[in-house]
């Protein structure tokens, strides 16, 4: 059991660490080093970045102790739903979720999911106590550094959908998520203008609420 307590997520940054200041020598052959690098930490996963709408209008209007119940009781509702779809809550900033999935469809339905959760939780809530879900979703291969932090792309991508294009309600997705989620009942892919660096396209998507 003694071997147990070398194993620690700090050996993951350590690890990484070791590998870009190896990178950073002269002649370092960096095209093996990527690689090796991609080989230890390389994944590919779905990424769910969610935002909550309306952060300046009722910070300004009643305060951020408000909008910090409005945080806690959005997580409350949605953490089932994410624990449901198998997906891994990785990190939370602020009103912002960034949640990882093995599969697109997992993210989406998640996603889905937690857009009903809050349709249902808004029923009877007053207009300034309501909670307003905007999802981005990307998919592809990441670096993650244990429980530290996800790198990638897809990441970036699903980020600025979530938080800076994502109205109320909506769920965008990527190209990369479109080609894998198209045959998935009950949903449509409508092309929207706004493409996220790191995205070759993007959509969202039409579901009922």
């Amino acid at each position: 059991m003694h071997h147990m307590n070398k194993i620690h997520p700090n050996g993951y940054l350590q690890r990484l660490e070791s590998l870009i200041e190896e990178r950073l020598k002269p002649g370092a052959d960096k095209e093996k080093i990527d690689a090796r690098i991609w080989d230890i930490f390389g994944a590919n996963w779905s990424i769910l970045f969610t935002d909550l709408a309306g952060f300046s209008r009722y910070v300004a209007e009643f305060g951020i102790i408000h909008f910090l119940q409005n945080i806690l009781e959005s997580q409350k509702i949605f953490e089932p739903c994410i624990d449901a779809h198998d997906g891994v809550l990785f990190k939370v900033e602020g009103d912002s979720m960034l949640i990882l999935f093995k599969r697109p469809r997992k993210a989406v339905e998640c996603a889905i999911s937690m857009q009903y959760a809050a349709k249902e939780y808004n029923k009877d809530k007053a207009d300034e106590e309501k909670i307003l879900l905007c999802a981005g979703i990307g998919y592809g291969k990441v670096l993650t550094i244990g429980s530290r932090d996800v790198f990638g792309q897809e990441v970036n991508a699903a980020s600025k959908l979530g938080e800076d294009v994502a109205r109320a309600w909506e769920i965008l997705v990527t190209d990369s998520v479109a080609e894998e989620i198209g045959d998935m009942p009950c949903i449509k892919l409508e092309k929207i203008d706004k493409v996220p660096p790191g995205a070759k396209a993007a959509y969202k998507l039409i579901y009922e609420i």
